[in-house]
């Protein structure tokens, strides 16, 4: 079975699959190494540790591209791509799905924000007309090679016109064939319980830390019928926390020991960059 065949059983079993984000390709194998079932390719992970940059739109598609094709070659497992936008119109969208499909994604995310787009969890965000985005999904369907390759779309519209306005949005996204729906940045439990009620199409659950919704465990919402549960940053705040405990550590005491409270050990560095596989081509090309 290949990566979109997982990833499509998955969706169809809609159990509320644990997905954590990904900045890099050292991040994803983390993700692998624990045993998660896929990764996602955050588009705010890699606009914040790539750039040192908010979520608001300085990602390009080659950046997001190229962190896709680093991840696809480092883990083995199903890859959704952030694509934000599509990084433009319609037409600008199609390019964008080939690009991503050919640098190994899976699943390739579209949102309705007006460019330049912010995070879903940022106040002050603008959508575009319904029109635009099912010309956008229309397209992305089009683009891709490998009918496997699936479709999600986004809407950020319920923080601008309200839930019930997402709720029908979505609803024609998946009418203009998007495979996964993902309603973004609800502010109650009320919502949240509604939307599989309300959209009988696979869905994303978002759990940001610290954001507009509130989180449930990945059981409750995979009772409640949601295909992902999605953590597209606790990699990203687990990594600036832990930085930020070792080199705090550095500046106060002037040095570091090996202690796994503060460092990954230099062994486990090792292993996870996957060592010993190298060492053992080098001997066989010796």
């Amino acid at each position: 079975m290949n990566t979109k065949q997982k990833l499509r059983q998955l969706i169809d079993a809609r159990r509320g699959a644990l997905v954590p984000g990904a900045f890099n390709a050292l991040s994803a194998r983390v993700v692998a190494d624990l045993g998660f079932e896929a990764v996602y390719v955050t588009g705010a992970g890699v606009t914040n540790m790539w750039f040192g940059l908010p979520d608001q739109a300085f990602m390009g598609l080659t950046d997001i591209a190229d962190h896709t094709a680093r991840i696809r070659d480092a883990v083995e497992l199903p890859l959704i791509v952030d694509a934000d936008t599509g990084f433009g119109n319609a037409l600008n969208t199609y390019h964008a799905v080939r690009t991503l499909e050919r640098a190994g994604a899976d699943c390739i995310q579209l949102e309705d924000q007006v460019s330049p787009k912010r995070c879903g969890h940022f106040n002050g965000k603008a959508v575009i007309e319904t029109s635009e985005m099912l010309g956008k999904i229309k397209a992305a369907v089009d683009a891709r090679r490998d009918p496997g390759t699936l479709i999600m779309a986004r809407t950020d519209a319920a923080a601008v016109h309200g839930f019930d306005a997402a709720v029908e949005r979505a609803q024609q996204f998946a009418e203009a064939g998007a495979d996964i729906l993902f309603v973004e940045a609800v502010t109650s439990l009320d919502e949240i319980q509604a939307l599989p009620r309300r959209l009988p199409q696979p869905q994303l659950m978002n759990m940001v830390i610290g954001g507009k919704t509130p989180i449930a465990t990945a059981d409750e919402l995979g009772d409640m019928g949601f295909s992902i549960v999605l953590y597209a940053n606790a990699t990203l705040q687990g990594a600036l926390a832990g930085m930020q405990r070792a080199l705090g550590e550095l500046k106060r005491s002037h040095h570091l020991q090996e202690d796994p409270a503060l460092v990954a050990p230099f062994a486990e560095r090792q292993r996870m960059v996957n060592k010993p596989h190298w060492d053992a081509l080098e001997k066989r090309y010796e």
